[in-house]
Order: C-alpha cells, then structure tokens, then sequence
C-alpha cells in the first residue's frame, strides 16, 4: 500500500483525512500545515502520494507542488480544495497534480484517487 503525506492548513481535516486512509492499508507518514512545511518534509517524508489543499498560508498548493516536483518531477500529488473553481483545477493540474478532489472529502473518493494515481 501507500506512504500518504497529508498537507492541509486546518487540523480537523488533517484529521479527517488521517481517519478516512486509516484501516485501508496506507500509512501515514507525515503531516504538513502549509506549503512552505510540506517542501521541507517531503525529502525525509518520501511519500508515494500526497494530499494537498490549494489554500493554506505562507505557501499554497500550487506554488508547493511545483517546489516538491522541482525535488521529484515523478511527485504524486492530489489536489483537495473547497474551491473547484475551474482556473484553479487548470493550475494544479498543469503544475502536475494527479488527481483533484473538491471538499467536502468522501472516502470513496479519497480512496479511489490514492489508488489510480499508484497506478
């Protein structure tokens, strides 16, 4: 299964996430607050996918995922956000996110997505 880095501003969809991977045989191996955390963590983290939120402070998703795939152009990167604004699905997919999902998060498709961007 999965290693799962998670990055999201808020706590409780930290959380959230954290329950709905949890007993689907991924592992958690690092959580992350802003972009600007998830860039420092990811070389030690080595995750195989990530969950990122398009807005967070200090750093956002976007400019976040072009930072870890400067590091590792083969980053497997699902975009979470409440905002499903078409131009922002356009960024994060063009900067080489994998999948995007709008919140609320369902587990299905949490699940769904971890599993076709694993390939």
């Amino acid at each position: 299964m999965a290693k799962i880095m998670i990055v999201d501003d808020t706590a409780f969809m930290r959380a959230m996430i954290r329950e709905m991977i949890k007993g689907s045989g991924h592992e958690i191996v690092a959580e992350a607050k802003n972009g600007e955390e998830a860039v420092k963590l990811y070389p030690n983290a080595k995750p195989d996918v990530m969950t990122m939120d398009i807005t967070m402070p200090d750093m956002d998703g976007v400019t976040a995922l072009k930072n870890i795939r400067k590091l590792d152009p083969q980053a497997k990167v699902i975009m979470c956000s409440a905002m499903g604004q078409h131009a922002m699905v356009l960024d994060a997919i063009q900067a080489g996110a994998k999948d995007f999902i709008v919140k609320p998060l369902q587990q299905q498709r949490l699940l769904e997505a971890i599993a076709k961007v694993m390939g």
